[in-house]
């Protein structure tokens, strides 16, 4: 059963670590706002890359997980819980 919703919309927006995403999609799968969208990296996030990291962008298909409906976070946090790689954390507005 998903945890309640801590908040209306527009308190907390998720933030995705661009070093740790690996675009598995488990936010994808469990935000129940369709926060997220798995896509390619744009040009500007994988430059601010450092060479280790780009390196393991390109080995995940240069695809991660970005909040394209931020405004849309209730905060309930199961992204956080899904991810993996702990790449997701709630930051207040």
């Amino acid at each position: 059963m998903a945890e309640p919703c801590k908040h209306p919309p527009g308190v907390v927006a998720p933030v995705i670590d661009r070093r740790r995403c690996e675009a598995k999609d488990d936010c994808v799968r469990v935000c129940p706002y369709s926060v997220f969208e798995i896509r390619e990296l744009d040009r500007d996030d994988r430059r601010a890359l450092s060479l280790p990291y780009r390196l393991k962008a390109w080995a995940h298909g240069n695809r991660q997980a970005y909040a394209v409906r931020a405004s849309d976070c209730h905060g309930c946090g199961l992204c956080v819980s899904a991810c993996p790689e702990h790449a997701i954390r709630l930051e207040r507005l």
